[in-house]
């Protein structure tokens, strides 16, 4: 057959390219964070995560994904989903770099930082699969609230090993846990929960408990064990719930069905109901509501990193394909409107870099008054900002590629799931109002005010929109804003401190146009509407992945 036409003109996808060496904002933002952080893992991670035989992990574990399984082919119970190969691929390569359990185990410096930078990385590659990974994280340090199952979970909650068989947690090097915490009558409203927790006696774990009742969000139900809530005597309780029983037997954990989601589709999602399950309690019964708010403010860092991450793969893929490909005479990124699009685009995901590693590093610093306070300060503004621009961000970033970034083949067929992805970080662990609310509750603390100007105190007098801003924020923090105002607040905290902190770690012309555009003015509705006298070629420069 003749050929019709000869294929030209359409660019090479972006594999094969270490991610963490083309990221010079990550670099700036670990350097301002953790000057002394050894990166050479990050190095070898970016790597990892950057090449094309990863890439095909990830697509195909989105391709194949999870099935339920409810019964043998003989009949029996069994409650399991089977994934494809490349899923237990993606979910070794995240162990392995210790981004779930690992920081609270091994106690170095940075650990949270690393660990933080580590997960942004790896959600350029394959962000379904972390949803395990961000659970087991968030979980252990509230475990502790029962010394020995800490003490005997612990060695497998913080190995780099990953084994997937459904099997009691002596026979594995390493384990992975999970959350059950919302119903369908209530959702983030936990208070609502019906599941009941009665007395069993206790044993070598504590006090346990027979559980009846069900979870409308039960994400990775083939994790090894769960904290979950239920009603005891004495209110909404913590629990702790294996899927394997000590004695070798399945738990009373039945799975209903699989969520049928707009994105995420590698990571099974689930909706389970508990009949007579066996779970032991985690901390004092009534207490469960303050510790699965501990809980969230690790889940809700992971949603900020996830979502940065995703920006900063979403721009990649722009650049690369709009610096390949051609359009009336010359590359895309040579044309003045596209450069103004791209180098906004730039703007905004080096600022969600910017607050994200710095939300992570007060989880380095426990024992530092003030880090305390921005961490209880910046968890709901960070969630509540980063997540809620990540899907307009996506959807510009797709246009730049035009209808091939609207489908969802091949290498640039990432675009799609990128755009599929970037609701639920919003969504998950409390969508905007319940952010903006929490933050209210964050500044009933006498010293947020304080805290907050202590942490814009270095970029006064860099610019007079900064200035501005800096003057009048800490006062409205003071006066805590009533509900109606809760969201603008969120975002202007969010802005003034993403513009600080680029201050101190962006060069000026980075620097300069955020301002500028977000708290200046001088900006559209729209990304691609930066000012004429924006130094584009300098902020694209500085993005660029290779």
């Amino acid at each position: 057959m003749n050929a019709t036409h000869d294929v030209f003109n359409q660019p090479l996808p972006l594999v094969d390219v270490n991610l963490f060496a083309g990221n010079q904002p990550m670099q700036a933002a670990l350097k301002f964070n953790a000057p002394s952080l050894d990166t050479a893992s990050l190095h070898a991670l970016g790597a990892t995560v950057g090449s094309a035989g990863m890439q095909t992990h990830a697509r195909l574990a989105n391709v194949h994904t999870p099935q339920l399984k409810t019964h043998s082919r003989f009949g029996h119970r069994i409650d399991q989903v089977e994934f494809h190969p490349a899923y237990h691929a993606l979910m070794q390569a995240a162990t392995g770099a210790g981004l779930h359990g690992t920081p609270w185990g091994e106690g170095a410096d940075h650990a949270h930082q690393l660990r933080a930078a580590g997960f942004m990385l790896f959600t350029e590659l394959e962000p379904s699969i972390l949803c395990p990974i961000s659970m087991s994280y968030a979980v252990a340090p509230a475990l502790k609230d029962n010394p020995a199952i800490w003490r005997d979970w612990a060695p497998g909650l913080t190995s780099r090993a990953y084994d997937p068989a459904l099997k009691p947690w002596r026979e594995k090097p390493g384990l992975t846990m999970g959350m059950g915490m919302t119903e369908k009558q209530g959702g983030s409203d936990v208070r609502a929960n019906t599941t009941r927790a009665e007395p069993a006696g206790s044993d070598a774990w504590g006090q346990r408990y027979t559980v009846t009742g069900h979870k409308w969000f039960f994400s990775a139900p083939m994790c090894d064990a769960f904290l979950i809530l239920a009603q005891t005597a004495s209110g909404l309780s913590c629990l702790f719930l294996p899927r394997v029983l000590p004695d070798g037997s399945l738990n009373q954990l039945f799975i209903q069905r699989l969520k049928d989601k707009l994105g995420n589709k590698a990571n099974a999602s689930s909706e389970v109901e508990f009949v007579g399950a066996s779970a032991w309690l985690v901390g004092e019964e009534g207490r469960g509501v303050p510790q699965i708010l501990a809980m969230g403010t690790m889940t809700r860092l992971d949603c900020a990193l996830g979502t940065s991450g995703l920006m900063r793969q979403a721009l990649s893929i722009a650049l690369n394909h709009t610096t390949q490909r051609k359009a009336f005479g010359k590359a895309l990124i040579d044309q003045p409107l596209m450069k103004n699009v791209l180098a906004d685009l730039a703007l905004e995901s080096e600022a969600a870099t910017a607050l994200a590693l710095r939300l992570a590093r007060s989880f380095d610093r426990a024992g530092d008054a003030h880090e305390q306070v921005m961490m209880r300060l910046l968890t709901p503004v960070a969630k509540f900002w980063i997540c809620k621009r990540g899907s307009h961000f996506a959807q510009e970033a797709m246009e730049c590629l035009g209808g091939n970034g609207y489908v969802e083949e091949g290498g640039e067929g990432i675009m799609a799931r990128i755009y599929r992805e970037m609701p639920l970080n919003s969504i998950w662990e409390g969508a905007g109002n319940i952010m903006a609310l929490d933050l209210l509750r964050a500044l009933r603390k006498a010293d947020a005010a304080a805290a907050l100007a202590h942490e814009l105190a270095p970029a006064r007098g860099m610019h007079p929109a900064l200035d501005h801003l800096a003057e009048r924020l800490p006062l409205r923090v003071e006066e805590m804003a009533t509900e109606m105002e809760a969201r603008r607040l969120a975002q202007d905290v969010a802005l003034a401190v993403q513009a600080a902190l680029l201050a101190q770690t962006a060069p000026a012309a980075v620097f300069g146009a955020f301002c500028d555009s977000r708290l200046g003015g001088h900006w559209g509705y729209s990304f691609g509407s930066l000012s004429s006298g924006t130094d584009v070629d300098a902020i694209i420069a500085r993005a660029m992945p290779r």
